[in-house]
């Protein structure tokens, strides 16, 4: 049995957490009380779900609680709980679940309807850019500061800003492009220079701000509603070496000329495009929206189109002369349809910072946080400037037990920091600072522990998550458990699954069968075709090719092993060689069958035992639930249970 599928039957049957621990005691094993809060709660839950009648009984409805119970209890006997492949896979899902705990539902859905607002209009900008990286000393830091100042003032003087930026900016090529940006919305750049942007009138110059590259000034220059993505066509006369402006104009006014006469515009692109990727598809190129294309011209033009079939006159762009044909326009997402994808880029995206921020604050406010102010002036001088080479290492000394911080009553010392350091220096990139790269350690140890704080409390805290972690963790412990004592040895007791089968034989036997051949058709006049020629001793493939053609199928022909029961069989269908009546959909036989069926029996097989290998997987499974059931007697011979029955009444 899969672990996946496993899981859902717990579900069904146990999805539950206990919260009440002065409800009234239902029952104890070992000692060890189980309220009738919990067992209500899952009844309950899965009174619907539960097919079985008897199950809805709550007596035998607590028999299979009790059967759960002893397993879990067992798990935890067997240690399955601390094996590394439960802790792995358990923690794993921890980590995702508590990501939907984690954030700040209040700041995220702020940020969701911030970059939806921003993907529906884009900015144009051209900026400037003087580098200094993340882990720059102070000085360089300020040197960088002090030339991007200079510079902004230059702007706000009335300088042109465009002449500033192919003077001074450290932007690569920003000589050639002046530092435009073209137009682009949310997502498009790194968060605050998105900020910047979208906080900055157009015509203005933004204040200084710094983002992972370095200092920056934008220049907005406009701002517009992002258009529609399309689906257009188009024809395309390349702009190949040898042709003349004159010859590639006069080709597309001929085309464009044609396709206003009425032509086709799919059978003209087919014929006479020179785009070899779309030619063959009637022209169509893949959905785009705004800036997805490498040419300003031909998205202007395409995005002007109005209405499907709509065509636009010639036009050139660097890649040769076009005519569009807009096949269809796509409206915009709305919040709720677009949300989902918001807030997974919400999360991937540097906007998390923000949220994460919040969350620690909030957690420090919740829990209590102290930290010892003298930790990174200590580590300042411990730790070598062998960590800037990714090498350092350290010796033990009494200093490393003191208390670096402290979230709740939850301590973490110098030393836990000191091997975060040691495995974290081989991951890191190269800084020439190693203040600065303490710095950033110790903000990511931080952050790393009271994530892991609030994961801890987190099912203490919370209803919802308690129960979904503790059926998974339930789930994932008898899987484990059933695959070590049921399932694996199961499969490898080849002995003990013959002597099983053996002393079974009497549940594997094959019910009456007929080797035949069975028609079907739709139509009365057909199936007395099929029956006529089934008499005649014609085989299955002399029927269809008498009946069928490669255009129509009249008669669907079948010929095997049947029992009874199988569905292309009528219901009480007679049971005798030769060929059958004619079945219609009205008798109440033939209830399975909106066709007319013809049966012709060959031979009658009478019931017989099945050989093993024709029920294997039957036998396997029912082998598994005997060995449970005998499992289970032990179990519970093992624990102690004790029921307290009045309580349910």
């Amino acid at each position: 049995m899969k672990f996946r599928a496993y899981i859902f039957y717990l579900f069904i049957f146990f999805t539950a957490y206990g919260f009440s621990q002065n409800d009234k005691t239902l029952l104890t094993i070992d000692g060890e009380s189980v309220s009738v809060k919990e067992f209500l709660r899952i009844y309950n839950k899965n009174l619907d779900m539960v097919q079985d009648e008897s199950q809805k009984n709550k007596e035998t409805y607590l028999d299979l609680f009790i059967n759960y119970k002893l397993k879990t209890k067992e798990a935890y006997a067997q240690g399955i709980n601390k094996e590394p492949a439960f802790l792995k896979e358990f923690s794993g899902y921890q980590k995702q679940l508590s990501e939907n705990y984690l954030y700040d539902q209040e700041i995220t859905e702020e940020l969701i309807k911030e970059a939806y607002e921003r993907i529906q209009i884009e900015i144009n900008a051209n900026h400037i850019l003087i580098r200094v990286t993340e882990d720059a000393t102070p000085k360089d830091t300020l040197v960088a500061y002090n030339k991007i100042k200079e510079i902004w003032l230059k702007a706000k003087n009335g300088e042109d800003f465009e002449t500033l930026a192919k003077t001074y900016s450290e932007e690569p090529k920003a000589a050639e492009t002046a530092g435009s940006l073209g137009y682009f919305k949310g997502f498009s750049m790194v968060y605050p220079f998105e900020n910047m942007a979208y906080k900055t009138p157009v015509g203005q110059v933004s204040d200084i701000f710094k983002t992972r590259y370095g200092y920056h000034i934008l220049k907005v220059n406009d701002r517009r509603v992002v258009p529609d993505e399309v689906t257009v066509a188009h024809i395309m006369i390349s702009n190949r070496e040898g042709i003349s402006d004159e010859e590639g104009n006069s080709r597309i006014q001929d085309i464009y000329k044609k396709i206003k006469q009425g032509e086709d515009f799919g059978a003209l692109a087919t014929q006479f495009s020179e785009d070899s990727s779309t030619a063959k598809n009637d022209g169509k190129l893949a959905r785009f929206g705004s800036g997805r294309l490498n040419s300003k011209i031909f998205e202007e033009t395409a995005f002007a189109l109005k209405n499907p079939g709509d065509v636009s006159e010639p036009i050139k762009s660097s890649y040769g002369w076009h005519v569009i044909k807009l096949i269809e326009r796509h409206p915009k997402e709305t919040l709720e349809e677009a949300r989902p994808e918001l807030l997974n880029k919400v999360k991937n995206n540097d906007r998390s910072n923000k949220v994460i921020a919040n969350v620690n604050q909030r957690i420090k406010e919740k829990y209590g946080f102290t930290k010892n102010e003298k930790a990174l002036s200590f580590f300042n001088n411990f730790v070598t400037d062998s960590v800037l080479k990714r090498n350092w290492d350290y010796k033990e000394q009494p200093e490393l037990k003191s208390t670096l911080f402290t979230i709740g009553n939850k301590k973490h010392t110098f030393e836990e920091f000191a091997k975060y350091i040691v495995d974290r220096q081989k991951k890191s990139r190269v800084y020439l600072e190693k203040e600065m790269l303490l710095n950033t350690y110790y903000e990511e140890f931080e952050e790393e522990k009271l994530k892991q704080f609030f994961i801890n409390n987190l099912e203490n805290e919370n209803e919802e998550y308690a129960a979904t972690i503790s059926e998974y963790r339930d789930g994932l412990l008898l899987y484990e458990l059933m695959q070590k004592n049921i399932w694996e040895p199961s499969k490898k007791d080849s002995i003990g699954l013959l002597t099983y089968f053996n002393k079974n034989r009497n549940h594997y036997v094959w019910n009456t069968r007929v080797q035949a051949n069975i028609g079907a058709t739709a139509s009365l006049d057909i199936a007395k075709q099929i029956k006529d020629l089934l008499i005649q001793g014609k085989t299955n493939e002399e029927i269809k090719a008498a009946l069928n053609t490669e255009e129509v199928v009249n008669a669907i022909m079948t010929t095997g092993i049947f029992e009874l029961e199988h569905p292309l069989l009528p219901e009480n269908f007679e049971i005798k060689k030769g060929v059958s009546k004619i079945y219609t959909p009205k008798e109440k036989e033939n209830t399975k069958s909106g066709q007319f069926i013809v049966v012709d029996v060959q031979e009658v097989i009478l019931s017989s035992p099945k050989n093993i290998e024709d029920v294997k997987g039957k036998v396997i499974g029912d082998y598994q639930n005997h060995l449970e059931e005998e499992w289970m007697k032990e179990l519970r011979k093992k624990y102690v249970i004790k029921v307290n029955k009045k309580v349910l009444k």
